[in-house]
């Protein structure tokens, strides 16, 4: 049996409790001399660096099963951790994670009451999905997708967060009955099957059915419009998904649009987006639509907004992150022409349409605001 000293994230009992499987069992706090705990700079996670003089607060769980610390170093050593035998408390000699030289710069110190306000909750549901790939996924590529499973997470925390309307006699989500759920394909999206049977509304469950679900991050739309000069700014970039289907013009006119990334509301979410793809600073936001796309086999939930801002001729450019490949080019239409193409069929994108024709309803309003 083994002694491991959590100086980190996996002080987090709920969230250790995830990444064994299991109850944690008897843990009592510790120290770690010579070290000091600090945010790794840029990063949602701590990191432990050598320091004279210091202590870093932490847990000592002792007993650790050898199939704990597989699973504690599929979760940990993909993330470029390593572990040494160091002295605890003066008494003991445990375990540690700590990172590979030179991966991160420190940043500010660490708190683990800071982290959980704001990172807990949604590191704890990215880390279930994690240990699903246990035995089955190489760990370097589980951290590649990790920014996308914490933005599913993020997805699952914001879906959990709205209670249902009450609506009559219609079944609740919790009548659906799940046999199966299974992960055929993880990466950027996940593709998951499912066998289930649902409450139908003229009495019982239905047969059992297998559907495939695209399932994807939470993501945000916006459409800025200058209300005194009457304009709005759209977006023009290749898009691979009408390319693969065979679009002859793969090339689509489109609000300014992305993710929402995990701990991320999404009005944070459609300003950041507006100044990396169009270098927008949005003024107020007006929501349009909160929307599932496609509900049939996608996920992806879409809240829609206009936003206010200023849209001077000069403010058309070519924009996006070279990170994430975009190439992102911006046009700005007069509101009666882009009103005028969206009728004629020039635009192709759902929830460009449905802005468009949200803002011709409102319009009015905002001007005279």
């Amino acid at each position: 049996m083994t002694s491991l000293f959590f100086y980190g994230t996996l002080r987090d009992l709920e969230l250790l409790d995830i990444v064994l499987g299991h109850n944690h069992g008897e843990v009592r706090a510790a120290t770690l001399p010579g070290y000091a705990v600090y945010w790794a700079k840029d990063n949602a996670f701590p990191m432990a660096v050598a320091e004279h003089g210091a202590q870093a607060e932490g847990l000592l769980i002792e007993g650790v099963s050898q199939s704990d610390l597989d699973r504690l170093d599929f979760y940990e050593g993909g993330f470029a951790y390593a572990t040494l035998e160091a002295d605890v408390g003066g008494a003991k000699t445990a375990r540690v994670f700590l990172p590979e030289p030179g991966m991160w710069q420190a940043g500010a110190p660490w708190s683990l009451s800071d982290w959980q306000a704001k990172w807990g909750a949604v590191v704890r549901e990215g880390a279930r999905e994690v240990m699903s790939y246990y035995g089955t996924l190489d760990p370097a590529r589980v951290v590649g997708m990790y920014p996308a499973i914490l933005s599913r997470a993020q997805a699952a925390l914001n879906a959990r967060s709205v209670a249902a309307p009450a609506r009559g006699n219609t079944p609740s989500s919790t009548d659906v009955v799940v046999h199966t759920r299974d992960t055929a394909y993880a990466g950027f999206f996940n593709v998951v099957e499912a066998t289930l049977q649902f409450p139908t509304f003229g009495g019982g469950l239905s047969a059992p059915v297998h559907r495939a679900i695209f399932q994807m991050a939470d993501a945000v739309t916006v459409v800025p419009y200058d209300p005194v000069r009457d304009r709005v700014l759209l977006i023009e970039q290749f898009r691979a998904a009408p390319f693969m289907r065979g679009d002859a013009d793969p090339w689509m006119m489109e609000p300014i649009a992305g993710r929402v990334d995990a701990a991320e509301g999404y009005e944070t979410a459609v300003r950041r987006e507006a100044e990396e793809e169009a270098g927008l600073t949005l003024r107020a936001l007006h929501q349009v639509a909160r929307q599932y796309p496609s509900p049939g086999a996608v996920t992806e939930f879409l809240v829609s907004y206009v936003g206010i801002c200023d849209l001077p001729d000069d403010v058309v450019g070519v924009g996006g992150l070279s990170s994430e490949a975009e190439d992102i080019r911006s046009h700005i239409f007069d509101f009666e022409v882009a009103l005028e193409m969206a009728d004629a069929g020039a635009f192709r994108a759902t929830p460009l349409l449905m802005t468009l024709y949200w803002l011709a309803r409102h319009r009015d309003r905002l001007r005279g605001a």
